[in-house]
């Protein structure tokens, strides 16, 4: 019976991270990001990204640094990049991908987003540097994500 309790720990706490995920998505400004992106420019989401370079790499097929390696992210399944350690909170959402508006809310308070993630940083708050910096993110693929 103790062995049975102390599974079902894990497996709760893993439901309330995903419920606290879905919260703070469905908190997220009410912005369409998708057209954000599409007026965005990613040479000015490239500069915003160097704060981001101290954790993460961008190269195709690189190495993860402090933070996953972040090519082809848009679309890809959470918590899915081959040798990175991630938090609990990511984990349990692997079944889903990082589309716009989930990466938009995630660089807005990636606490919020994801209680208990690694990622140490504050978030963007202005709507305009996370459009920017998802225009740059979709660059970082051999075909990049629509817009849709």
């Amino acid at each position: 019976m103790k062995a049975v309790e102390a599974a079902a720990k894990p497996v709760a706490a893993a439901v309330t991270e995903v419920k606290q995920a879905t919260a703070a998505a469905a908190a997220a400004p009410p912005v369409d990001i998708a057209a954000m992106i599409g007026k965005a420019d990613a040479d000015k989401g490239k500069r915003v990204f160097n704060k981001c370079k101290a954790c993460h790499t961008v190269d195709k097929g690189g190495k993860n640094g402090i933070g996953p390696n972040l090519w082809n992210v848009i679309n890809a399944k959470k918590a899915a990049h081959d040798g990175f350690k991630y938090s609990k909170a990511l984990v349990a959402m692997g079944d889903t991908a990082w589309t716009y508006e989930n990466l938009n809310a995630f660089l807005l308070k990636p606490r919020d987003y994801a209680k208990g993630t690694k990622m140490t940083f504050a978030g963007l708050r202005k709507d305009s540097d996370r459009a920017n910096v998802i225009a740059y993110l979709r660059t970082l693929a051999d075909t990049p994500a629509p817009l849709k």
